[in-house]
């Protein structure tokens, strides 16, 4: 277990809706800078689309993302619903029937509430725009500190065409290049028109890298890191097996020396020894790197193995989070139960009379008065639950204790 406490990301109530599918309906959690954070639920439950969010690749609806302290991701979309909506009842009103000084009054308020919006979105568009100038600035700063002592008068030629390179790597950095993302798929998400090469060197050269001999140096020893060759580097996708297409994907993904990894599911798509390989090799690319790793998948049995801490999404929202050991331990929310249930085991005894635990929100939970909340049970241990639930979790936590002693 991590005993760093230090937050490398922090997810504030994210919510990313399509339309009237709500797939991440306000979300929050926080990942320890060296940790792996597993994301487990059914297929569905919005665990791919929260790891999507946070890499940027979806505009989200609502909410907010900061990595290392800095604001990166906020939620535009909600906005605009607002808006859209207080337009609705606007004109619902005015269609009821209301006399002139009420309705100019309406249209005040109305002008009034769209135009504080608005203030709100642009001020909130603006301060993710300067993160990233500031972010680009502190780069720029620490070549031209490392380079001062270099750049006197007669230096080389070879030195000034470095310092240039790596002052337009700076003016190009983005905190959110930090952040990579392991897919899937490993068929679809390579372009089979191009390369090894090519595939994992393009973080590299929209960077900025233009040095062909450094660009192709990173790229081999990348191969060899991930168990791959350099004479694989001329090969198409294709040519690979499953396995090996995802070590491309990995090497893609750690060429860019990423802090945070998202690895959504990538090891579901794989044969079962396969399996085991790409998890020891994230393994060890996290001890080398020190990366911090959000592991995203629904085998259980595989992110106990892996993770550090558990966080078990249902429908778009996360239903309970603790330490791997204590989730395992202590399961209390019925959801919970019910996926630990669905783990087989090698035990051809303990196979034939285990009992799977379906579970049924409507006789579960009575939420129509006492809504619930992600709630702290014990230290460290999260439930989503309402008043009635919590004191009841509370009370087996004490009686899991008391049969223990």
């Amino acid at each position: 277990m991590i005993n760093n406490q230090e937050t490398l990301l922090k997810v504030e109530h994210l919510c990313q809706y399509f339309g009237f599918n709500r797939a991440v309906d306000d979300v929050s959690f926080e990942i320890k800078k060296g940790e792996v954070f597993g994301l487990v639920g059914e297929s569905g439950c919005g665990k791919t689309t929260t790891g999507r969010s946070i890499i940027k690749l979806y505009d989200i609806t609502s909410g907010n993302i900061y990595f290392k302290g800095i604001r990166i991701g906020a939620g535009f979309k909600s906005y605009k619903d607002e808006i859209a909506r207080a337009k609705a009842e606007y004109q619902e009103k005015i269609a009821n029937g209301v006399s002139p000084e009420e309705a100019a009054q309406l249209k005040q308020d109305l002008n009034l509430y769209i135009a504080d919006r608005n203030r709100a979105m642009k001020e909130a568009a603006r301060d993710l725009k300067r993160c990233e100038k500031e972010y680009s600035a502190m780069q720029i700063a620490e070549v031209q500190k490392k380079y001062a002592s270099l750049l006197v008068s007669g230096c080389s030629r070879e030195i000034m065409a470095e310092y240039r390179n790596e002052m337009r790597k700076a003016k190009k950095a983005r905190l959110a290049s930090q952040i990579q993302m392991i897919f899937q798929d490993p068929i679809a998400s390579l372009d089979p028109r191009m390369t090894v090469r090519e595939i994992i060197a393009e973080g590299l050269i929209i960077r900025g890298e233009r040095n062909k001999k450094v660009i192709d140096q990173k790229v081999f020893e990348m191969l060899e890191r991930v168990g791959l060759v350099r004479e694989h580097a001329d090969r198409y996708p294709h040519e690979f097996s499953g396995g090996q297409r995802q070590r491309i994907g990995v090497a893609r993904a750690i060429i860019m020396n990423p802090e945070l990894i998202i690895a959504d599911e990538p090891v579901s798509a794989l044969d079962v020894s396969i399996q085991a390989q790409v998890i020891n090799l994230l393994n060890d690319l996290r001890r080398e790197m020190g990366l911090t790793i959000l592991f995203v998948a629904h085998d259980l049995s595989v992110v106990k193995y892996f993770s550090d801490r558990i966080g078990v999404m249902y429908f778009g929202k996360l239903v309970e989070l603790a330490t791997s050991d204590e989730l395992f331990k202590n399961p209390l929310h019925p959801y919970t139960k019910s996926l630990l249930s669905a783990i087989p085991l090698p035990d051809p005894i303990y196979e034939k009379n285990r009992k799977r635990i379906a579970y049924e929100p409507l006789a579960e939970h009575d939420y129509s008065v006492d809504k619930p909340s992600l709630r702290e049970i014990a230290p460290g241990h999260f439930v989503s639950c309402n008043d009635a639930e919590f004191a009841k979790y509370q009370q087996q936590l004490a009686e899991s204790a008391g049969s223990e002693q």
